[in-house]
């Protein structure tokens, strides 16, 4: 007899206090039996290419374009393991990790495909109107075109 899937619940992260935010809502709601989970938890990053930065390819040199990618995957490495941490810091170690490069929208809802996720939960970073015009956001664009359950987690303001 075949093992039955755990629902897949995928939590997007990055550099933000709002990601580690919506990473801890997470395990606290959703992985708060220590003895077992009803989910498997998949943490998604995504990295933006180092010639998205540069506006188009041709723009610098190549030695830039390589120090600049080294510095993001870094940067990957350090917001993964953060991710890990908190993980650790809930008992919850049974954690999948993705770091895939793109724009962040079309990552997630990839991802969202890939692995037939039931959740996405993912941080508010709280832009206002004009910021968000000029940047897109990424939790709107999700919401909308995910085909999984979306939880924004916003940053309460005291």
């Amino acid at each position: 007899m075949a093992e039955t899937q755990k629902p897949v619940i995928l939590v997007a992260v990055d550099e933000s206090e709002h990601s580690f935010l919506a990473l801890k809502w997470a395990l606290d709601h959703f992985f708060v039996s220590k003895e077992t989970h009803k989910f498997k938890l998949i943490i998604v990053h995504a990295v933006v290419s180092p010639a998205s930065y540069l506006g188009m390819a041709e723009v610098g040199t190549a030695e830039f374009v390589k120090v600049l990618d080294s510095d993001l995957r870094r940067s990957a490495a350090i917001t993964i393991q953060k991710a890990k941490d908190i993980c650790s810091s809930k008992s919850v170690d049974d954690v999948s990790t993705e770091v895939n490069q793109g724009d962040p929208r079309n990552v997630l809802c990839e991802a969202i495909d890939k692995h037939h996720a039931s959740i996405l939960v993912m941080g508010s970073h709280g832009y206002g109107a004009i910021k968000r015009a000029v940047l897109g956001s990424v939790s709107d664009y999700c919401a909308h075109h995910g085909h999984c359950n979306v939880i924004i987690i916003k940053k309460l303001q005291h």
